[in-house]
């Protein structure tokens, strides 16, 4: 298995399919020309974080500390996560570039972060946010569609999954009314705590 560090993502990337729901929102918008470097970093950033979403998921689900409506919920934002990776997989793919998969990044978490419900939860908070406040840099500073308008449409979909897990930590379902974006270089930072 190959390591990549932050930049060698940014950089690079391995290959990966382009599954139907991800050509269906390139169909709506595909790139007339290949979109700048800019955008295509924030892309490659956003399928990491993707990625580190969906392997988070795996591994919540995988311990089985929540009850089934919990249990439910988490499946569909794993789902989520999935279709979000497709998307912005699908414009790197798009731009003849090839997409990281969960094959080529290494990811570790916080001593005991999948010990209980807490834990999970108070991981799952700092992941989702990260997931939000990349979406949110991206939908300010990407320049080409169609990334920008999934960034954006994604970005509500974080905000959801937020929700979800302040409700199961804070038993409170709503956040802060403007949520902060990242800059790429913010967001890279935070995703390079949970990459090895």
């Amino acid at each position: 298995m190959r390591t990549l560090t932050r930049v060698g993502l940014l950089r690079s990337g391995a290959a990966a399919a382009l599954a139907a729901s991800g050509a269906g929102l390139l169909a709506r918008g595909a790139f007339a020309d290949v979109p700048p470097d800019a955008d295509l970093a924030y892309a490659r950033l956003l399928v990491a974080a993707d990625l580190l979403a969906a392997d988070f998921y795996a591994q919540a689900l995988a311990v089985k500390q929540f009850g089934p409506s919990a249990t439910k919920a988490l499946r569909h934002a794993a789902f989520n996560e999935q279709e979000h990776y497709t998307a912005v997989a699908g414009v790197l793919t798009a731009a003849g570039q090839t997409p990281a998969t969960a094959d080529d990044i290494d990811f570790s978490y916080p001593a005991n972060a999948f010990v209980d419900r807490g834990s999970i939860a108070n991981l799952g908070v700092a992941i989702e946010q990260l997931q939000l406040g990349a979406y949110l840099g991206a939908a300010d500073a990407v320049q080409t569609e169609p990334l920008r308008g999934i960034a954006s449409r994604v970005a509500a979909n974080e905000a959801q999954h937020v929700c979800l897990f302040t409700g199961l930590l804070e038993d409170r379902m709503l956040g802060v009314s403007l949520p902060l974006p990242l800059d790429i270089g913010e967001a890279s930072s935070a995703l390079g705590a949970y990459t090895s």
